[in-house]
């Protein structure tokens, strides 16, 4: 077997090649951001209950290149110590940031600033509405902290999806059912209560329904300290009072219902709810978000985007 490392003469090691450290000559220029993506790389999701639960991720690693003349960055070094780092400690803002101080230790003289982000699928244990049934939830996530001359920033990103009723299409519904009802019990000198009762509960009675969406919200926030996935997760679907559900008994699909007759929503409706539940958090210094409603009267969708 050919030894590329040695000389098979003297049995003299022979250094490999390093072009990473050759001049780039006339195109010397500073360089925003070198590194990967897609970095494949188990992750270790703490729980309510203090147990933790490994997930697949995918990571992206980035230092700057500040020295002009280098022709490149070491980034075996930022993937050995995102793929060691991940996979052995529970995943936090702390963890990421401990990462970050490597990423600059291991390249002094190269760079002043690096970022990392991990993307992943938080699956979190959710409570039916009525019933005792329990079910878990996927939910997107994006972590990411930057640190660029010393300044350091912490970005989480949450998506959750949720149904919206169209308060227009309730307003058209309601008219129709009192055209009909009163279609039908026009002229009755007593209005039999039984009657009526048994009638609303046939088809003839609630002529129309409202047509809902199943909708997409997702926020991008800058927060000060550490604040969980999780955390942001329940925050936006309090918000909302409408996310889909896992598990659905018939007595959960009526609390459903219920709330979507509660929380009727155009896109700007959702948006404004976000908006200011975020702005009334200590812990969140700066936010984007985008809500999307996936028309079901329409071919296309319905969307709204804030920030503070």
């Amino acid at each position: 077997m050919l030894n590329t490392n040695s000389n098979p003469k003297h049995g003299l090691k022979k250094a490999l090649p390093d072009v990473a450290t050759a001049s780039v000559g006339q195109l010397a220029s500073r360089l925003d951001w070198v590194g990967m993506s897609g970095i494949e790389v188990p992750l270790l999701m703490p729980q309510k209950d203090g147990s933790l639960l490994r997930v697949p991720g995918r990571a992206q690693a980035f230092v700057s290149l500040d020295m002009p003349t280098a022709r490149g960055i070491h980034m075996s070094r930022l993937f050995k110590s995102t793929q060691e780092m991940l996979s052995q400690e529970a995943l936090c803002f702390s963890l990421m940031k401990k990462i970050l101080d490597q990423f600059l230790e291991t390249h002094q003289g190269l760079s002043k600033s690096a970022q990392l982000s991990v993307a992943f699928e938080a699956m979190v244990l959710r409570k039916a509405l009525k019933s005792e049934n329990w079910g878990w939830r996927n939910y997107p996530v994006k972590m990411k902290v930057e640190s660029q001359d010393g300044k350091l920033e912490t970005w989480l990103e949450v998506e959750v999806t949720y149904s919206s009723t169209c308060p227009a299409s309730a307003a058209l519904s309601r008219s129709l059912i009192q055209e009909n009802f009163k279609q039908q019990f026009r002229g009755s000198e007593d209005l039999d209560f039984k009657k009526i009762f048994d009638w609303l509960g046939t088809s003839e009675g609630i002529v129309a329904t409202p047509h809902a969406q199943r909708s997409f919200a997702k926020v991008d926030v800058l927060v000060s300290q550490d604040l969980s996935p999780e955390n942001l997760i329940d925050l936006l679907e309090e918000t909302l009072q409408t996310p889909v559900q896992s598990v659905v008994k018939r007595e959960d699909e009526q609390e459903f219902a219920l709330r979507n007759g509660q929380n009727l929503m155009f896109c700007e409706d959702a948006a404004r709810r976000l908006k200011a539940a975020l702005a009334g958090r200590s812990e969140v210094l700066s936010f984007r978000g985008e809500v999307r409603h996936i028309e079901s009267l329409h071919p296309h969708d319905a969307v709204s985007f804030f920030s503070n």
